[in-house]
């Protein structure tokens, strides 16, 4: 899904225990319809499988957050805290601060 957006990760296995604050980068697994309540907060989407008409991908676009998906590996490479800049037009994800401790 096309844009650019800055924010803070937060990386979620389970929509349904975990909750995004205003903002925050969606950094999932997969996602399904029972991840579409945590769209409504979320500034941006890294999804590590998907495709152009996966439901991550869709809903995005539908609410106009930039996504990346099909990205191996995001869920463990990627921490929750960390401040990232997700380009969704290129496809590019840069770490701009790690963790806060």
């Amino acid at each position: 899904s096309p844009g650019v957006i800055e924010g803070i990760a937060r990386v979620i296995r389970d929509p349904h225990t975990e909750t995004l604050d205003p903002g925050d980068i969606l950094i999932a697994p997969f996602t399904d319809p029972g991840w579409t309540p945590l769209f409504i907060n979320a500034g941006g989407l890294i999804m590590e499988v998907g495709g152009v008409m996966t439901h991550g991908s869709v809903v995005a676009r539908e609410y106009g957050i930039p996504a990346i998906v099909g990205v191996p590996k995001a869920t463990t490479e990627l921490q929750s805290g960390q401040r990232l800049r997700i380009d969704g037009n290129r496809g590019v994800i840069e770490i701009l601060e790690a963790k806060n401790i």
